[in-house]
């Protein structure tokens, strides 16, 4: 039917919670009978527009920064059938009662797996080999003459590296890793995965043997309740202490007081982090003072081409959940 004409599907009414690349709102604007309520900032939406904005939609675009819980669906009521998030990530996501309500729910994985898996490696070797360090250095006056051991770090050549979920992410980040002469590859998840480790001859451990064996570590799981916090001070305390952490998943995997303590007190040589709690990081945050600190504005997807094939697909997942077809990438709850 025609917008607004009497018969109209009223069904196809949606709230998109943020300005998102262009390529998105276009697919929306150009599916016949979908109306669009916009977030128009770039800034995240206040809870009481959120509120406000989700009342009696059909359809909802959220992003990762949106905290969609049982307030949220309440505020929604009956109406609301379909969730569309621009995210890999579903942590912000009320999964039990959005099951409950039978709503369907579209998420943006395998998109994304390049540009983060990119990303983790910029961060893994900007931690190692001290970058962020060594350019301050250039411009404070520190660099004097060539000396032997200053500014040395850690190379990735005959190296363990053990990664924590070896998903789509942690598949791309150990195949971008192999042709730097890494030794061996270690993993850990809730089970093993052969044929994801078949290809980097990964061999999967405990948490524990996987902290006490790597010289890297990076995680690139997904937060669960079985995730949450995984990485603290036991866990700090079992690795080398001339071992790198690198986290481009979730920063609640992390417990942060305790990678404070092993940095600070030289448990472990450096960290890079990519997602921290709470996003963004205060400036006064201790960890932001520790020269072998590294830490990125989660930044992971964060390439012009991922972010718009990204809306598109979030877009393409909330028209296909509206009517009630398959959704190019279905969360199945």
């Amino acid at each position: 039917g025609v917008p607004g004409a009497p018969g109209a599907p009223a069904a196809m009414a949606v709230f998109v919670t943020r300005r998102i690349p262009a390529e998105g709102l276009r697919a929306l604007s150009q599916a016949g009978g979908c109306r669009v309520q916009l977030w128009d900032s770039e800034e995240p939406v206040p809870r009481a527009e959120l509120l406000a904005g989700v009342a009696g939609k059909r359809g909802l675009l959220c992003l990762l920064s949106d905290r969609i819980d049982r307030e949220v669906l309440d505020a929604a009521g009956p109406s609301l059938k379909v969730i569309s998030t621009m995210s890999v990530g579903f942590d912000h996501l009320a999964l039990d009662e959005i099951k409950k309500r039978g709503i369907r729910v579209g998420y943006t994985p395998d998109v994304l797996t390049d540009a983060t898996a990119e990303l983790s490696v910029a961060l893994l070797l900007a931690t190692c080999r001290r970058l962020p360090e060594a350019l301050e250095q250039v411009k404070s006056g520190g660099w004097t003459t060539w000396k032997p051991l200053w500014m040395c770090g850690y190379g990735l050549s005959d190296s363990t590296v053990g990664i924590i979920g070896l998903g789509r992410i942690g598949q791309a980040v150990a195949r971008r890793l192999k042709p730097f002469g890494v030794k061996k590859f270690l993993y850990t998840g809730s089970r093993p995965k052969p044929e994801n480790a078949a290809e980097f001859e990964a061999e999967f451990v405990p948490l524990a043997k996987l902290a006490e064996e790597s010289d890297f570590v990076v995680v690139t799981c997904a937060l669960t309740p079985a995730t949450q916090g995984m990485c603290n001070k036991e866990f700090f305390g079992r690795m080398k202490k001339t071992a790198v952490f690198v986290n481009t998943s979730r920063g609640a995997v992390v417990n942060q007081d305790d990678l404070y303590d092993a940095l600070a007190q030289g448990k472990i040589a450096a960290a890079g982090l990519d997602v921290t709690t709470p996003e963004p990081l205060p400036t006064e945050h201790p960890l932001l003072s520790l020269k072998n600190c590294v830490v990125l504005p989660h930044i992971g997807s964060a390439t012009y081409a991922t972010r718009s094939t990204m809306a598109v697909l979030a877009a393409d997942n909330l028209l296909a959940g509206l009517r009630g077809e398959p959704m190019p990438h279905e969360l199945v709850l």
